[in-house]
């Protein structure tokens, strides 16, 4: 391996933890957040569209979100898509604009998205473990292959090993920060 494949290796490390942190974005804590809605999917122009392709969302206060389409006459899939979300939130529409109050949540969905920011947290650090076993297994097979020496090798795999340490780290780092926010009252 070459420092073009580390490097390799750190960018699919760093998209692993991207996608982790846009995963976490979406789990509701007890304020509105836009990235609430990121995951959502309406049925619109005869095709899934993900609902920020629609619509501007907003929240004004730090309880309510407001959903405002591009095209009036969507709003109603707009508005289905929201109630069958998994969020358990309750959209109102105007005519012209959804609003969606988020409620406090109890001490009970607060432990339940504990638990689910931990297994987001738990399937970022898998995928990052398996990017450094695919890698770990490249630098075997080159050394087999009489591509580098021992000591060679031993040194790209610390390189690899290090890499997975600094990215399982910010993953944890952001569970933790996310796990705090989701407690928060």
């Amino acid at each position: 391996m070459d420092k073009t494949e580390i490097k390799d290796v750190s960018a699919h490390m760093d998209k692993s933890v991207e996608a982790i942190r846009n995963e976490l974005a979406t789990v509701r804590t007890g304020k509105a957040a836009p990235s609430l809605l990121d995951l959502v999917k309406v049925d619109a122009y005869g095709q899934q569209m993900a609902l920020n392709q629609l619509a501007t969302v907003t929240a004004p206060e730090p309880r309510l979100l407001v959903v405002s389409p591009f095209d009036p006459s969507q709003i109603t899939a707009l508005e289905k898509a929201l109630l069958v979300s998994d969020l358990g939130l309750t959209p109102s529409n105007d005519g012209k604009v959804i609003r969606l109050p988020i409620p406090a949540l109890t001490e009970e969905r607060r432990k339940d998205l504990v638990r689910i920011t931990h297994k987001i947290a738990e399937e970022g650090r898998v995928a990052v473990r398996n990017i450094r076993h695919d890698a770990n297994k490249r630098i075997h097979a080159s050394q087999k292959a009489g591509e580098m020496s021992e000591d060679e090798m031993h040194g790209e795999l610390k390189q690899v090993q290090d890499l997975t340490d600094r990215h399982i780290q910010s993953i944890d780092e952001m569970r933790a920060r996310k796990e705090k926010e989701v407690m928060e009252v």
